[in-house]
């Protein structure tokens, strides 16, 4: 029993994400095909082993988020159905065996090559390990956010371990470890890059294997302090992290040149689709179409009410980048709160608005966002608002604006028609003051910062929406309750795999009682 469990768990740390990334890793080779591991070949093999969950390809989109983080986010429309906020066991071990046989595996495998280097090789590639890090604690945070305590500090080291088994069964680490630990690193490698010197032949190579950032130190420097923005933001409601947020938050935004972040769109941490296997459009890789995954039954390109009837309602200029219109040339969202029946009717009948093919779904060159300018501008917002640190007024408005320039810089990159002309200046004041978005007008100012990101990260990334939504509670979405199910309400959080319980059983022991779909994760206290 033991032997067949053991090879289990070692088909779980080696095997890599099933879509075929040919083109890519020749370009960026993974570590694991290569005849020699080295420190630069593992850095890149961390950026890729999630490129899945970053790029907008069918399987993210059709089998795993917009079933169910469209839905509980109402970034997408859908028709009510029984048991509708369930989420689907294959879409949620997915997303979770990426996470284990892919960042996880690379960042220890780089871990463990790292730190048998020498002092001087150490020395010189110290870039590639600062920067895997920020890289990988993105992709953990996300998993933390969505599933809450996960195997964390003793997970992916089974190779290290030499296949013992016993060994390499991880324990749980609570949420708010995790958390603890990854800003407690965050923050000394901010440190460290703020004064960093690297080898102009290493840098060269730093250049040669990083495709998310193209080897610019700076840009590395703004994506390490804007992750801590928004980690720092995500925690700031809880009672033990208070004291350590408004602290830190106040450092990196009252210290730009030591801590720097995400200023503007040009400084946008994303992957692009430069690769051929990137490419998101005529792809060879079916699985990795985003034409499929928006397209494929008629179903996940329907546009939500809420959204649709806040752009129109306010002018929105992103309207036209973001929506195609319904047959009749109006802007009209699915109603979450119809029944099936009529929802069908005006679906069939071309009465709903779509997401835009120029913009999304036939857009071959759709970026995978990881931070935007808009992001960090909103997540000043707040924390201006929250501990009077600088204008609130004038980040939200920025953000505001940052976020229609980037939809219309997207749309500009699309080939399956004319690109739209940038919204007119005057078109985006106007905007501004409307009664849903106006500054001035509004008492409640967090309502106004979380319909705007809600707005911005949208469909693009759907985990930083729903975690937002679940923190700010902002905006207040309606949803029909399905009374005949277990689940009447959208989650709060996801449930671990069967693997989990089967193959790590005793430590699962540990966050039983925990695991449904109703306990929120730590930082969720509203």
């Amino acid at each position: 029993m033991k032997r067949i469990v053991l090879i289990a768990m070692i088909a779980l740390v080696t095997t890599l994400n099933g879509c075929r990334q040919s083109e890519l890793e020749e370009l960026y080779p993974d570590p694991g095909k290569t005849s020699k591991a080295t420190v630069e070949n593992f850095f890149t093999g961390v950026l890729q082993a999630p490129i899945n969950y970053v790029m907008m390809h069918y399987w993210r989109l059709f089998v795993v988020e917009s079933p169910t983080l469209g839905h509980y986010t109402q970034v997408l429309g859908w028709v009510n159905s029984e048991k509708q906020y369930i989420p689907d066991a294959s879409a949620l071990n997915d997303r979770w065996k990426n996470f284990y046989t892919g960042p996880m595996v690379q960042y220890r495998e780089l871990q463990k090559l790292y730190e048998e280097s020498s002092e001087v090789d150490k020395a010189d590639k110290r870039i590639f390990m600062l920067a895997a890090t920020i890289f990988f604690y993105d992709q953990t945070e996300q998993i933390v956010d969505m599933w809450g305590d996960i195997p964390w500090s003793e997970a992916g080291k089974l190779k290290t371990n030499l296949g013992d088994l016993n060994k390499s069964l991880p324990k749980y680490d609570k949420g708010e470890e995790i958390y603890t630990a990854m800003l407690d690193d965050l923050k000394n490698i901010a440190d460290e890059l703020a004064d960093i010197s690297v080898p102009a032949f290493y840098q060269n190579l730093f250049k040669a294997q990083d495709f998310l950032n193209d080897g610019d130190l700076t840009l590395w420097k703004k994506y390490c302090n804007s992750l801590r923005l928004r980690m720092l933001m995500r925690v700031s409601g809880v009672p033990s992290f208070q004291s350590r947020v408004q602290s830190e938050v106040a450092a990196i935004l009252g210290n730009p040149s030591k801590y720097p972040v995400v200023d503007n769109n040009n400084e946008n941490i994303m992957v692009d689709a430069k690769a051929p296997n990137l490419t998101t459009y005529d792809n060879p890789d079916p699985g990795w179409r985003i034409t499929d995954g928006f397209e494929t039954w008629g179903m996940y390109n329907l546009a939500p009410k809420a959204i649709i009837d806040h752009m129109v309602t306010n002018g929105d200029p992103r309207l036209p980048a973001m929506f195609d219109p319904n047959v009749n040339g109006d802007y009209v969202g699915v109603d979450p709160l119809e029944n099936s029946a009529d929802q069908n009717t005006k679906i069939s009948n071309g009465l709903m608005a779509r997401y835009d093919t120029a913009t999304f779904s036939r857009n071959n060159f759709y970026p995978g966002w990881v931070i935007t300018a808009a992001e960090v501008s909103f997540l000043k917002a707040e924390a201006y608002l929250k501990y009077s640190l600088g204008d609130a007024k004038a980040a939200y408005e920025t953000g505001v604006k940052q976020s229609i320039e980037l939809y219309y810089k997207i749309n500009s990159t699309g080939t399956f028609r004319a690109p739209l002309a940038s919204p007119d200046p005057a078109d985006i004041d106007a905007y501004l003051q409307q009664p849903g978005v106006s500054w001035d007008a509004n008492t409640d100012k967090l309502n106004l910062i979380g319909t705007q990101k809600w707005l911005n990260t949208g469909i693009s990334q759907m985990p930083q929406t729903w975690a937002e939504l679940r923190r700010l509670n902002k905006p207040l979405l309606q949803f029909m309750v399905d009374s005949g199910s277990d689940q009447p309400n959208p989650p709060v959080r996801f449930v671990l795999p069967d693997t989990e319980k089967k193959l790590n059983s005793e430590n699962y022991k540990a966050v039983q009682s925990t695991d449904n779909l109703k306990t929120k994760v730590f930082w969720d206290i509203d």
